[in-house]
């Protein structure tokens, strides 16, 4: 049996029932299938990813567990997520796409990313930050002057979102942490939806550019944080995206 007692798969259906993850990341033009959380653990052998391993594509609320960082679901016994086996080399200034699942129209939502790099001599295939302050945002999307959502922009494009790799960051090895914040429910604590995706590159070339302010993953986010605790069903004016700056 998959499940100890009925009230843990209840559980599980609950958790599966919604909502998207990242099918397929395309870095500096290679395509790599994304880690499939309901093919890939039932192969004796699973087919190696550069993104890591996430439980299904349900959503994180509790912003202090390690779920937040890479996906997992502590509640059902999966603790954070786990390195992946592959890396994708990708150069500073390159586009990295990332292809989600059919997303739900009524998860309106920003749309960030940040990176982390692996400590020096470290293999970032055995590579967990923890509570560590290691993360940069990198790009982000809100809401538009207009009132269109990142999400739904996300929806028009087919589900496909690009970001573009800092020029000039200094090679070595990342974890690109990828996230949509769904705000449908957000209108108190907890309530905001978190679906992280975590995948793994290497960055080429001779760059020598590297930020200097960091976040931890948990820690960027709280229930007392701008963005988090917001009613989209209200609030007509300007959205405050979570987390740092972007690093530019």
């Amino acid at each position: 049996m998959l499940f100890a007692s009925a009230s843990l798969l209840l559980a599980f259906v609950s958790y599966v029932a919604g909502h998207g993850y990242v099918q397929e990341q395309v870095v500096g033009g290679t395509t790599y299938t994304g880690y499939l959380p309901y093919s890939d653990p039932y192969y004796s052998t699973p087919p190696p990813r550069i993104i890591r391993k996430i439980p299904g594509n349900g959503p994180i609320t509790d912003l202090s567990l390690i779920d937040v960082q890479c996906n997992g679901w502590s509640e059902g016994g999966v603790i954070g997520s786990a390195p992946a086996p592959l890396i994708a080399p990708t150069a500073p200034g390159t586009t990295v796409t990332f292809k989600w699942t059919t997303w739900p129209d009524s998860h309106l939502g920003p749309i960030i990313t940040y990176m982390a790099k692996a400590p020096s001599g470290t293999n970032i295939t055995q590579w967990l930050p923890g509570n560590s302050a290691v993360w940069f945002k990198i790009a982000e999307t809100g809401k538009s002057s207009s009132g269109v959502w990142a999400t739904q922009t996300l929806i028009n494009n087919a589900g496909s979102w690009s970001v573009t790799i800092p020029s000039g960051l200094a090679p070595g090895q990342y974890i690109i942490r990828h996230e949509i914040i769904a705000l449908h429910a957000a209108w108190t604590y907890p309530g905001a939806q978190v679906y992280p995706s975590c995948s793994q590159i290497q960055i080429t070339g001779s760059g020598n550019r590297s930020p200097t302010s960091f976040v931890s993953f948990p820690g960027a986010y709280t229930g007392t944080t701008q963005g988090i605790v917001y009613d989209v069903y209200t609030n007509t004016g300007s959205y405050p995206i979570p987390g740092p700056t972007v690093w530019t």
